[in-house]
């Protein structure tokens, strides 16, 4: 049954002129999460539109929670999961302000969700780490409450963490499909695919009518290099709904490893064609870019990014521009025009710095860009001025404490080591660098080969060479290149 909160006293005239807000607390639901609105339609379309998040489903479900906040403006888990359905990142952040302008008027457990999803969005992981794991000894018994905090470790690549805490919502809700999902993602990057393969089948079993399993299911295929094998789940998943856009990436991707890049590049114009908004059309056109990538054509990948950015230009979605000019750059690094990257990320940090976005993305934004300066200072074998990009990153990474952000630093000493012929140094930083990035693997591989370990320099280009993920550029930059090393090896 429902809860409702009811005014009394001195301010029970008020109470009439405005609708009261309820918590949701339907028998079984006491120990969950509350779910806080003013209307009982604006929670069922939510209701309904969880439903399809947790299927990935998220073009589907987001007019559901549009419809929810427009019945109840003070929605605010509505208009969090609106920001997370959202097509575009300027209406991410849109949608997540007026969540987190809501969060003080409903219970803990929801102002502490979204307050974390805002702390991972503005790159504060300390704080995102304190709201979950808040939020896990208050509802213990919310499924949840573990996959949130799951998912925040294995952002961190914290991937034993992640699997103990998504292992656990599955056993508070045995049917909570999401988290078999995400734990068949954390079983793959610990490299133990036959538990991942089994925790697939499972959520195949939970949602058989739904695309995302057989999608999933496809990705740990193509991760072990059963491309076949994965179109045919792709395929599945399609079968079940045309429009599931993440399927055309994977089946193009598994093209794209089988040197099929012509049929790689149709179906991705297929996806393109029937895109219902931009972020399945932007998608569909960097899927497009990372072929090109990878066959080598850097010239029509910039092409591809061209068209990306004139969408979100379009739209005014600034954070999509500047992200968009960051590819650029990167595209740019591997031509080996240095000075032509470096002034594609200055131009994409003037925009967010003139924008209207928050002062954290600002921040962040800022301190990112001296870690793409120094690589495009590289670039150009400017060790002075790369160092010195380097070390103003470093110090603002090591006082925000991001985990992730220090593996960047890392990642830019052993590179400058490397330029600087100082091998055994490059091991010990790129050892330490993101190693679920193939190409610092590959980077790795060439420290090891130079440091006269031609053991591990052969692992570690394997890896590199048959990372097999879905579209990726940094995996489109060396692939090809990687394999090539190993057939000479």
């Amino acid at each position: 049954m429902n809860t409702w909160t009811k005014l009394v006293g001195s301010i029970l005239l008020l109470a009439l002129l405005i609708p009261a807000a309820y918590s949701v607390t339907a028998a079984g639901e006491e120990k969950k999460i509350p779910v806080t609105t003013s209307s009982a339609e604006a929670r069922d379309l939510f209701l309904k539109g969880r439903q399809l998040v947790d299927n990935l489903r998220l073009t589907d479900a987001h007019p559901l929670f549009t419809k929810a906040v427009a019945l109840d403006p003070g929605f605010a888990l509505a208009h969090l999961y609106a920001a997370q359905t959202a097509a575009s990142a300027k209406e991410f952040f849109d949608d997540l302000g007026k969540a987190v302008d809501q969060s003080g008027k409903v219970t803990e457990g929801e102002k502490l969700w979204i307050l974390g999803v805002r702390a991972g969005a503005y790159a504060d992981p300390g704080t995102q780490q304190k709201c979950y794991a808040q939020l896990v000894d208050l509802f213990p018994d919310d499924e949840r409450s573990h996959m949130l905090l799951g998912v925040y470790h294995f952002g961190l690549q914290e991937f034993e963490q992640a699997a103990k805490l998504l292992k656990r919502a599955t056993e508070i809700s045995s049917t909570f499909a999401p988290a078999y999902n995400q734990l068949g993602y954390a079983y793959r990057f610990l490299g133990r695919f036959d538990e991942a393969e089994a925790t697939f089948k499972k959520y195949t079993e939970l949602l058989p009518d739904d695309p995302n399993p057989y999608d999933s299911y496809a990705e740990l295929l193509l991760k072990i290099g059963r491309f076949q094998d994965a179109i045919v789940q792709y395929d599945k998943a399609l079968a079940v709904d045309g429009n599931f856009a993440n399927s055309y990436a994977g089946i193009s991707s598994a093209m794209t490893y089988q040197g099929k890049y012509a049929e790689a590049l149709v179906i991705l114009e297929k996806a393109a064609g029937l895109a219902r908004n931009d972020g399945e059309k932007r998608a569909a056109l960097f899927a497009r870019t990372v072929v090109y990538a990878d066959r080598g054509d850097l010239n029509q990948a910039l092409k591809e990014m061209d068209k990306q950015y004139a969408i979100a230009k379009t739209t005014g979605d600034i954070a999509g521009m500047a992200g968009d000019l960051v590819f650029m750059g990167n595209i740019l690094i591997e031509k080996g025009d240095g000075d032509a990257a470096l002034k594609q990320y200055e131009k994409a940090n003037t925009l967010v710095q003139t924008s209207t976005l928050a002062k954290e993305v600002k921040e962040n934004n800022a301190l990112l860009f001296f870690y793409n300066a120094a690589r495009a200072t590289m670039a150009k074998h400017d060790i002075q001025a790369s160092r010195k990009h380097a070390d103003r990153f470093r110090i603002g990474a090591e006082k925000r404490k991001n985990l992730n952000q220090t593996r960047l630093v890392h990642e830019l000493e052993g590179s400058i080591a490397l330029e600087e012929k100082n091998y055994d140094r490059a091991v010990t930083e790129l050892q330490q660098a993101n190693l679920q990035n193939p190409y610092n693997l590959s980077l790795l591989a060439r420290a090891y080969a130079s440091a006269g370990n031609a053991q591990k320099a052969a692992e570690t280009l394997r890896q590199a060479a048959h990372f097999n993920s879905l579209p990726a550029l940094n995996y489109a930059f060396i692939r090809t290149k990687a394999e090539q090393q190993l057939k000479k090896l």
